[in-house]
């Protein structure tokens, strides 16, 4: 009897002991949450090597952006929107002519050596683009050298143009080099620097270790803004996107830095693997010749307007693109502060298509499927490269057409030949063709003014426009965005109206990261390495604090 009591009194025990450890368990879950902790190691792979980790020289190489994202800042940076933000300048102001930029720099910024960040470094970075033996791509030296620079003490400095250039502000994003380092280093020279491997910048990360198989960054413990959570990333090389699938599934990585439109299938079939995708800045559209004599057709407004309400451009994104697009009405992205809203939208409306052409005297007389006027059939050539996607989207606009009695011939060349012997040259129909990695500023002039209709000009179409024209110069002189905002819905009216080419779609970038890494987030991206525009909060590692404590965060 005594014994059975005895252990009546144990399990007793044993249940109070149960009970207060379960009620102090959920006391501590209640009362205690999980947060990102510092630490930790992203590993993500990278098609090709780097060449040159120097922001003035990094435009030809995605890998050189991506790494000089993380590594350089520059004066200012631009957001999601396209609107510029303070970074290396914490404010700036425009004289009322608009040719003077004065900012106003950032203290205690300092280099990763430790060296101090002050105004004699964006003087020698300007002058070294300046300088007649620069290295880098003709656009930034075209710019800089109608610009001049001035040192007005450690932390102010001025920028005056010649004329007024309301992009120029644009310009002021390039990453900042180190005079400290590279004073003596020619312009010239600046290719064959070692600096390119062992780059040395203000930026959220520094190189810790590069060779020919990956670099590793390390947080930079002299940051100004928020640090990261990370505390080193590893970017492996590997020779196409398809070794980097392959390396994700070995566990050699966690990130995929791209994912191609007919690789998303593959990527889906992987449970641990997230998928995050974005619009890049840029557009892809059919160009209408609309100076050749073979293609008369396409001075009609009407002919133009109909070929795009015949497209079914959501199929294309749909059944070609994997859904890796979004279709595009305006040559302004419609994130871009400058977009307008109530732009004409040209749903697929085959029957408005025709109902135009009809309109325009454009019938099919003679009953072969194909529409004539006067003599001439509409018919013309499809032109794009030889990429098989390509092939695949003006494949299926030709036969969209057709269904309206339209005739498009699909033709193909290599990359390299399409844009020396065709496009530059204006010797074309009809061409599938892209802008990719538009700038900030919305300003369409080198795209769509008429000046820039031949030699090394860039609107290719040939469209000319004496209202569209007169916008987008007074909208380059002014800086009041209010002023330009309003001149930019006025061209997108016009543009709409009149269709000088044909927008499709604009492209979305995919990339994939393993669900180890938390915190990932993704927004218009105007090039592929603003994937990293929200780095600082990515973290693998987490650790348990009281609910208050994660409240004051």
């Amino acid at each position: 009897m005594i014994k059975h009591i005895r252990w009546q009194a144990a399990i007793a025990f044993l249940g109070m002991i149960l009970i207060v450890v379960v009620l102090g368990h959920l006391a501590f879950s209640f009362t205690t949450v999980i947060v990102p902790d510092v630490g930790g190691t992203y590993v993500e792979g990278l098609a090709g090597n780097p060449k040159y980790i120097n922001p003035i020289l990094s435009q030809y190489n995605d890998v050189d952006r991506d790494l000089c994202a993380l590594i350089f800042n520059g004066l200012t940076d631009a957001n999601e929107k396209g609107e510029i933000v303070p970074d290396l300048a914490t404010r700036w102001e425009v004289s009322d002519d608009g040719l003077t930029y004065t900012f106003h720099l950032r203290r205690g910024v300092r280099w990763h050596d430790g060296a101090p960040f002050t105004a004699d470094d964006i003087v020698f970075t300007i002058n070294s683009i300046r300088n007649p033996d620069f290295q880098g791509v003709p656009y930034l030296a075209d710019l800089w050298r109608t610009v001049s620079v001035r040192r007005i003490d450690d932390y102010t400095i001025s920028f005056t143009l010649q004329e007024p250039f309301a992009p120029f502000i644009d310009y002021t994003t390039l990453g900042i080099l180190p005079a400290h380092i590279l004073r003596n280093v020619e312009a010239e020279a600046l290719p064959q620097a070692q600096f390119n491997t062992q780059p040395v910048g203000t930026g959220l990360f520094q190189v810790e270790e590069l060779s020919a198989r990956h670099v590793v960054l390390r947080a930079n413990p002299h940051f100004y803004g928020d640090k990261p959570y990370l505390s080193t990333i590893e970017f492996k090389f590997y020779p196409d996107y398809e070794s980097i699938f392959s390396a994700y599934e070995k566990g050699e990585i966690e990130g995929i830095s791209r994912v191609l439109p007919e690789d998303l299938p593959k990527a889906r079939e992987h449970p641990n693997l997230n998928l995050f995708s974005a619009r890049l800045s840029g557009y892809t559209l059919v160009l209408l010749n609309l100076n050749n004599p073979n293609t008369p057709f396409f001075q009609s407004k009407e002919v133009r307007q109909a070929l795009l309400y015949a497209l079914d451009r959501q199929k294309i994104i749909d059944g070609i693109l994997d859904g890796q697009g979004l279709v595009a009405h305006s040559p302004i992205m419609p994130d871009s502060w400058a977009y307008y809203q109530s732009i004409r939208r040209y749903g697929y409306d085959p029957n408005q298509a025709k109902a135009l052409l009809d309109q325009a005297g454009w019938v099919d007389s003679d009953g072969d499927g194909i529409r004539e006027k006067e003599g001439i059939r509409l018919e013309f050539g499809l032109l794009t490269n030889d990429d098989p996607t390509r092939v695949r989207i003006i494949e299926e606009i030709a036969r969209q057409w057709a269904a309206v009695g339209v005739k498009a011939v699909p033709q193909t060349i290599g990359v390299a030949g399409l844009v020396r012997d065709f496009l530059r040259p204006r010797r074309y129909d009809a061409i599938l063709t892209q802008w990719q990695e538009l700038p900030p500023d919305p300003d369409p002039y080198p795209l769509w003014h008429s000046t820039q209709g031949q030699g090394e000009g860039q609107n290719y179409a040939g469209f000319a426009h004496r209202e569209a024209d007169q916008i987008m110069e007074e909208a380059r002189l002014t800086t009041d965005q209010a002023r330009r905002m309003e001149l930019y819905h006025r061209f997108q009216q016009i543009f709409a109206d009149e269709v000088p080419a044909l927008l499709l779609y604009h492209p979305v970038y995919s990339y994939a990261i393993d669900e180890r890494v938390k915190g990932v987030q993704i927004a218009p991206m105007i090039d592929p390495s603003d994937r990293f525009r929200t780095i600082a909060d990515w973290y693998v590692l987490t650790r348990r604090v009281i609910l208050s404590e994660a409240q004051k965060r």
